[in-house]
Order: C-alpha cells, then structure tokens, then sequence
C-alpha cells in the first residue's frame, strides 16, 4: 500500500525539500499551507494541496489522522502541540521542526537576547543534544520553540522526532544568508572583507540534510531530538569559497580582526564564539549519513535565488533578507574600499 505523508506549512523551503525527497520514494505527499504562496513549478502536478488554517487545533488533528508520516514545518508554540497529543496510535511517525537556538549557552544567555560578544551564548563544541535548552518563560523565538519541544516530548507515546537545524539553506529559502557573496560576485567585488578574521562558525544546514533526516525518522518512528546540520560545519570563509567556486568567481579575502574592522565586513555568519551542532545523535539512532557538505549542497540554492533576483530588486523580492537580517546593510563598499584601500 502506498504510504502517505501530510506536510503542514509545506510550501516553504523545507517542505519543498522534502516533498521531493518522499516522492521519489513512492509517497502520495499531501502539502498544507495557507494557500499565499505558490508552489514550484515541479511539484504543482505531483502533490495534492489543501489549504488550512492551523489555528484550528480540530481541523489539524482531522487533516493529520491516518498518515504514515507528518511534517511539520511550522509549529512555533506549545499550542500547537495540542493537535498531535490527540492523535496517539493514530499517525506513523511525527517530524517537527525546532532550532538549534533552543540552546542554552554555559553563560545563562541564548541567541534571542544576545546583543554583542559580551552576552553571546557561551556553547560546548560540538552541541549535542544533551545541552541544556532554555526554559525562560517570556516571549521569543527560542522560548517559544523550546516550550514547544517540551509540550511535543510531554505526550506520551507520541511518535515526534524533534530536529534542530541551524542556518538553513536551500531553494526557495525566503531569506538565503549567502546572499552576503552572491551579490558582490554579480557586482563584480574582487575584494571581499570578513570579520573574525573568517573564522566564524554558524552551523548551517541544508534542506537536503533535513529532508534526508524526514525520511528516516520516518522509517524508524520513535521519541528523540535531533541535530540537524551539515558536516563538517564550514567556517565563514569556507562559505564564501563555496559561493564563488560555484558562480566561478575569482576574488580576494580580507580577512579582519573584530576589533579593527567595525561593520565593515559584519557578516550574516559572524558569531563571537563557535555555534557547532553534532550530528553523532543522528547517526547512532537513525544510521544518518551525511547527504554532502555545505559545498557540495549550496549550488541548487544558488541557481535559484539568482532566478528570483534576475528581473526584480532583491529588496522587493525578499523582504525578510533586508529587514529582518540587515541585508540592506551589508553592501556598504564606499567604507570597505575606504578601510582596505581598494
């Protein structure tokens, strides 16, 4: 019998990712989402669509009943919880998306309130899953999904595997963080600056890494968390030898100390101190073996924001990369030119 797999806020880059995944292995893949944002072009006639509106904890649970697999993309509270914990014994195996910054650095502080290198969350090297998490009860992205974590493993014999992943990339991300070297190659920048003297370390994590870790969670159903990230975790520089290997572009590191370089070369990836998930978790429960490094999983992502952006301004395009993320501020090359001289 065919299984079947039910998506919830499947239209985004991870559900994408993962919808691709699960039809080449035979699924009848079912995407809901709130019905604004299109679906592309090779999915549209492969998958069925349902639009739901997820405030309705019954309509959920009705939608959800049955299925081999659910994912979901994009529970954010422990209210959304609810749905799942009335569907024990009724659905094969349940994936929910979460983020490494549930973290807890040794320092008491997390990503959500940090505000420069003196508060920055102080975190082991590698994180495994083990670390402890925040448990602070006011408003946040991190509390909140941590609260979520918590009221998902509270169900009892509720089959949730909990994923974790860093910064994420991959086609039709709304706000893809290589952007920072994608548009200097376009602009022609032969120099490009990097605080922390290039060696940050962001963990990101392809949706490539995340749709292979959906398969497998759902072929092995059971109650964990999981890193989610690519190995090995590349450094700022790293990632931006990634970037220009693929568009073919030749240019000049310059590669700054944080003290003397201020914002100029303040990168989407410049952390103080080390964010590095492990992934050992995955591979002892699941046999998770990596699907390829951020290198050799970037281009896909690449190619398609280049599409977005080739008639319209990246600005209007995607509205999250230049307001929520300072995108708009990371293109200053009148200072840059001014500092490195060129």
């Amino acid at each position: 019998m065919q299984k079947t797999a039910l998506l919830v806020g499947g239209s985004g880059q991870i559900g994408t990712a993962s919808a691709r995944r699960l039809l080449a292995l035979g699924y009848r893949v079912t995407i809901a989402h709130r019905g604004t944002r299109p679906l592309p072009r090779d999915l549209a006639g492969e998958v069925e669509t349902v639009t739901l509106d997820r405030s309705e904890p019954h309509a959920l649970a009705e939608l959800a009943r049955g299925h081999d697999l659910v994912l979901d993309c994009i529970a954010f509270s422990p209210a959304d919880a609810e749905p799942y914990a009335r569907l024990v014994g009724e659905l094969g195996s349940l994936v929910v998306i979460s983020t490494a910054s549930v973290y807890l650095g040794s320092n008491g502080t997390w990503m959500d309130i940090a505000t420069g290198p003196d508060d920055f969350p102080l975190l082991a090297v590698p994180v495994t899953e083990q670390h402890p998490t925040v448990t602070d009860e006011r408003e946040g992205y991190s509390t909140q999904k941590s609260a979520l974590e918590r009221a998902l493993l509270g169900v009892d014999g509720l089959p949730v595997t909990v994923l974790r992943p860093g910064a994420i990339h991959g086609p039709e991300s709304p706000a893809l963080r290589e952007w920072y070297f994608i548009k200097r190659a376009l602009d022609g920048r032969r120099r490009v600056p990097l605080t922390d003297m290039g060696e940050s370390r962001f963990a990101t994590t392809s949706t490539a890494v995340i749709a292979e870790l959906v398969r497998l969670a759902a072929e092995h159903p059971a109650t964990r968390i999981l890193n989610a990230a690519d190995e090995p975790g590349p450094t700022a520089l790293e990632i931006g030898q990634a970037v220009f290997a693929h568009l073919g572009h030749e240019a000049e590191f310059d590669l700054l100390p944080r003290e003397a370089a201020g914002e100029v070369g303040s990168h989407p990836w410049a952390v103080p101190t080390p964010v590095v998930l492990s992934m050992q978790a995955a591979r002892d429960e699941l046999g998770y073996a990596p699907t390829g490094s951020h290198r050799t999983t970037i281009g896909p992502a690449i190619d398609w924001m280049l599409g977005e952006v080739a008639d319209t301004d990246w600005r209007e395009r995607f509205p999250a990369l230049a307001d929520r993320y300072g995108a708009a501020g990371w293109f200053d090359y009148e200072a840059e030119d001014s500092l490195l001289g060129g």
